[in-house]
């Protein structure tokens, strides 16, 4: 406190065992006695010493302004000495004797006299400044949180127990539209009405409401469509005060252009560009839906596949533009030798299918004949008459088989058949044609067990190159396989074989295992490399399967960041199961991929709750990159979908400078392909990475002792 010169002549005070001393102790909180005539302290407890820093006595010398000397005190007391009696009752700041501010609340107020002490004035402090650091810091607390939700990207809305609004963000009024006005009056049932008429089925959104709002301590998340075409993500969660609910916290997150992006893959990949037909994809999907109505009201149905004969030399001589007028020409005419409950798709080049629905084998050959008719109708162009032929294969369910993907194998396997037979034909599927396949498959999966057991697989690794640094990232574990009688052969052969027998889960144990053991030896000498391994469905199913991992990495000691897992996207669609064990992994830090994303149907619900870190590019959509129209949309589409959901993506079979441009320009993070380097063996890739090419752009070259491992026992 300010100190001022004291009075020249100390005050009288009152004896140490007046009665009013005993009140000021009793008081317990700082206080102090004015004489009313004089204006001097007669009496002081403790605890107005201690906060004042001084003592008594010298409490005593100071004039009653410098006690607590602010201008409030000051004109107090000249009131005081002019004749005014009324209280004072206000908030101060006071200093102490260490220099320190104290929030203090002050009362002043005249006591009449007694027999044991004349009038006087009762000063009494209750110092405030806990109470007031704690208010400042709920202030700077709620400062803070304003300041969060209005930096976050969604819309944030907090109710209380009965619905009225608590508190909301500007983005949550921007995302609904809702007008400025009805947000200033605070009206929180025009606003919720506000909201109920801005969605497209206002009476489900009602209903949800209930029914979230009957579940008080659970969370809920859902997607919501307005009338104005976005798409919300709508987040709640119970806001609970001592474990009991009190209200509500609602998110909501702008999905638009996710779902836009989803749906344009989606049509992109189940069509196709030139024909406007659908494609492969497009094909299976509705193959599948049609099996399942012809299993359900037991009715048959068939599948031709159809192939242009020599269209090739159509190309060569007439050139790439007229091959896909022809192409569309023949789309045309296709359409016009089915039912309208029939599907003409493209599966690809110069080949078609058929899919009749109701169709036994006479309504089949019936129809393949029409075809060939209508394909054999000349052409002209540039003057030039020519004519096209097909070969047709058909496969009918449910004498051939059950499954669709079998059903087209075989049709295909008949049109090969009807090439063989001479052309401008149709054959039937013959059960018989079969029967070498599934004995070469016996001899094949006989072969691979043996193979295994007698470590003639191998590894190798194709590098994973950043498309902006050019430095090599990563490296993908694909499996080789060298048998003594059937030489080298090609996963694209043996991969099938293994899933189709079961024979895939000790494999890819096999593959799990030694692609660890690598990572592991290159991370003990100083190379934090990432390896890339591929899961099949039916290993990852497995019940063991999260364990088996966790206990590979932990044999070899490696960190769970240096081994990612490729998952197909057909386990997108198996549910809860597949998101608990992808969550159990991504705990272990193990990084997660869709492989091959693109060719397959992706489930957003699914997709966007998977702990995924990275899309896979397949490389039937890079192949033809930058030409083909239709896959440069489809990958733009993936990027997008993958910048939208923070994931990486990366493109595999990049094989020159073109394609590698194209991606790097639309935004793809990485990619992998003969432009770096194919799959190679460790020795060549430790080399690849000390020598990388100039292709792959600049990149660090790190010191490794080039020792070729011998790989785990």
């Amino acid at each position: 406190m300010t100190q001022t010169p004291a009075l020249s002549t100390p005050p009288p005070r009152l004896a140490a065992d007046h009665p009013a001393r005993r009140m000021l102790e009793w008081i317990g909180e700082p206080a102090w006695l004015i004489d009313g005539h004089a204006l001097h302290l007669c009496a002081a407890n403790a605890a107005a010493c201690t906060l004042l820093g001084l003592d008594e006595a010298t409490l005593a010398r100071l004039p009653v302004e410098q006690l607590i000397p602010t201008p409030e005190d000051t004109a107090f007391w000249l009131g005081v000495r002019a004749g005014d009696d009324g209280p004072l009752h206000s908030e101060t700041v006071l200093g102490d004797a260490a220099g320190a501010r104290r929030h203090v609340s002050r009362r002043i107020h005249r006591l009449g006299a007694t027999p044991d002490l004349p009038a006087c004035w009762l000063v009494q402090l209750q110092d405030r400044s806990t109470e007031r650091a704690v208010q400042d810091e709920q202030q700077r607390t709620l400062a803070e949180l304003q300041a969060t939700l209005e930096s976050t990207a969604d819309g944030i809305l907090v109710t209380d127990g009965q619905g009225a609004i608590r508190s909301f963000n500007h983005r949550f009024a921007l995302i609904w539209g809702l007008p400025s006005e009805l947000l200033s009056r605070r009206q929180d049932a025009a606003v919720h009405e506000h909201l109920r008429l801005a969605v497209e089925e206002p009476e489900l959104y009602a209903r949800r409401l209930q029914t979230i709002g009957q579940a008080a301590l659970m969370g809920s998340t859902d997607q919501i469509t307005l009338r104005s075409g976005r798409v919300l993500e709508r987040v709640s969660q119970p806001l609970l005060v001592q474990g009991r609910p009190c209200g509500r916290v609602w998110a909501f997150r702008d999905r638009t252009e996710l779902v836009r992006a989803t749906h344009r893959i989606e049509q992109l990949a189940s069509s196709d560009p030139l024909t406007g037909l659908p494609n492969r994809h497009g094909l299976g999907q509705a193959l599948a839906l049609a099996l399942q109505r012809a299993r359900t009201q037991h009715q048959p149905l068939a599948v031709l596949v159809l192939d242009l004969d020599h269209f090739q030399h159509v190309n060569d001589g007439l050139g790439a533009s007229v091959g896909d007028q022809l192409l569309q020409e023949t789309a045309e005419r296709l359409r016009g030798c089915v039912r309208h409950q029939d599907l003409v798709a493209r599966l690809g080049g110069d080949q078609f299918a058929l899919l009749l629905r109701e169709a036994d084998q006479s309504a089949a050959e019936t129809t393949a004949r029409r075809v060939l008719q209508a394909v054999g109708q000349p052409h002209c162009v540039e003057d030039l008459p020519f004519t096209l032929t097909a070969s047709i294969g058909v496969a009918l369910y449910p004498v051939d088989a059950g499954e669709g993907d079998v059903l087209l194998a075989q049709a295909e396997a008949a049109m090969r058949r009807a090439k063989l037979s001479g052309r401008e034909c149709y054959r039937l599927h013959q059960p018989e044609d079969g029967a070498g396949d599934r004995r070469h498959q016996m001899r094949m999966d006989h072969a691979m067990r043996q193979g295994l057991a007698q470590q003639r697989f191998r590894l190798h690794y194709q590098p994973q190159v950043d498309l902006v640094s050019g430095r090599i990232v990563g490296a993908e574990a694909l499996l080789r396989w060298r048998d003594p009688e059937l030489g080298e052969v090609s996963p694209a052969q043996f991969i099938p074989v293994a899933e189709a027998s079961g024979f895939i889960i000790a494999l890819g144990d096999w593959v799990l295992r030694q692609a660890v053991w690598q990572a592991a030896q290159w991370q003990q000498r100083g190379l934090q490399m990432p390896v890339s391994v591929n899961v099949s469905a039916l290993q990852f199913q497995q019940a063991e399967f999260v364990q088996r991992v966790a206990d590979t990495l932990a044999e070899h000691g490696l960190a769970g960041e240096l081994l990612e897992l490729e998952l197909t996207e057909s386990l997108l669609q198996d549910g809860d199961e597949t998101l608990g064990r992808l969550a159990q992994l991504s705990a272990m830090g193990v990084r997660l991929a869709i492989d091959d994303f693109g060719t397959g149907y992706s489930s957003l619900s699914y997709l966007k709750r998977m702990p995924l870190r990275r899309l896979k590019i397949d490389r039937s959509f890079v192949r033809a990159l930058p030409q083909d129209e239709s896959d440069a949309a489809i990958v733009r589409a993936i990027v997008q979908l993958a910048r939208t959901m923070e994931l990486t993506v990366i493109a595999e079979g990049v094989e020159n400078e073109v394609q590698r441009r194209f991606l790097q320009d639309i935004g793809c993070d990485e990619f992998q392909g003969f432009l770096c380097a194919p799959a190679l063996d460790v020795p060549s890739f430790e080399q690849r990475l000390v020598n990388p090419p100039e292709a792959t752009g600049p990149a660090p070259r790190p010191r490794l002792t080039l020792v070729r491992p011998g790989g785990p026992a």
